[in-house]
């Protein structure tokens, strides 16, 4: 059988899925033995055990100055940014990509705005977010808005425009006004496609909060990764990037799952 026509049972899936995930594992381990039979006092790849110590001191020992769990404060910090800087950009994807895919005159004039702010590197305004709006949180949520907003409402904007125009036409026979078109026709069936947005937001979403709280800020994930870098914590910097990438898996999975339960049509599944 071609390998193009050969479908991965559940669990083989599981299987053949951890297999790089630990094989890289055990590459690190055996490189990371080596470096350290000839320098004890290595940095650069530190040993499973270095790392799990200097975790055990910032998720168990509260920080001597604030009396606060260093690696809950930092997760729950770069969460809540994350929360709201994603939660907004939705709001405005499902709003503004309704209105401009639905209504031409709405999408000829300010189609273009969206796709200009959509084409600017996000990170080249934060200086220019950092002096409008201040060192504060406000500024690090915009940062996440101003980079994924756009490209949510472009795709959501192209897929609603993209509905078969007899649906269209078929509701307003019945009756129903531009509003009720968005509400009742272009509404249901942008919802899985919003959801889908949100997956591909999540990377670019991340990259910008650790950026933002690279350069301003005094707790989160990306602040604790830039500031023990002048240190050379590699066993601190690895398990938090690790962290981070179980958050967004995490979050990924999630958004996966209520799209195959709220959506099944979507995803040909049968109800």
């Amino acid at each position: 059988m071609r390998w193009v026509n050969r479908q991965v049972r559940r669990g083989d899936r599981l299987l053949l899925g951890a297999l790089p995930i630990v094989l890289l594992a055990v590459i690190y381990i055996v490189v990371a033995a080596s470096r350290h039979a000839v320098n004890p006092s290595d940095k650069i790849l530190p040993l499973p055990g270095t790392m799990a110590q200097s975790m055990a001191a910032l998720i168990f020992v509260p920080d001597q100055l604030t009396g606060q769990l260093v690696f809950w404060a930092d997760t729950l910090a770069s969460l809540q940014r994350l929360g709201i800087g994603l939660g907004i950009s939705t709001l405005m994807a499902i709003m503004v990509g309704l209105a401009l895919g639905v209504l031409p005159p709405v999408r000829a004039t300010f189609g273009p705005l969206v796709t200009g702010i959509a084409v600017i590197p996000p990170i080249a305004l934060l200086p220019i977010l950092f002096i409008a709006l201040g060192l504060g949180e406000t500024a690090k949520v915009t940062l996440i808005v101003i980079g994924i907003a756009p490209v949510m409402i472009r795709d959501i904007a192209a897929h609603v425009a993209a509905l078969p125009r007899e649906q269209i036409i078929k509701a307003q026979t019945l009756g129903a006004s531009s509003w009720q078109v968005m509400i009742r026709v272009a509404l249901p069936q942008a919802m899985p496609r919003l959801l889908q947005a949100m997956r591909l937001a999540l990377g670019p979403a991340w990259v910008f909060l650790i950026s933002a709280e690279a350069i301003a800020s005094d707790v989160g994930l990306g602040y604790r990764i830039f500031l023990v870098r002048r240190y050379l914590s590699m066993d601190v910097i690895l398990p938090y990037v690790a962290w981070i990438a179980i958050l967004a898996i995490v979050m990924d999975v999630t958004f996966a799952f209520l799209s195959r339960k709220l959506f099944p049509w979507a995803h040909g599944e049968s109800h």
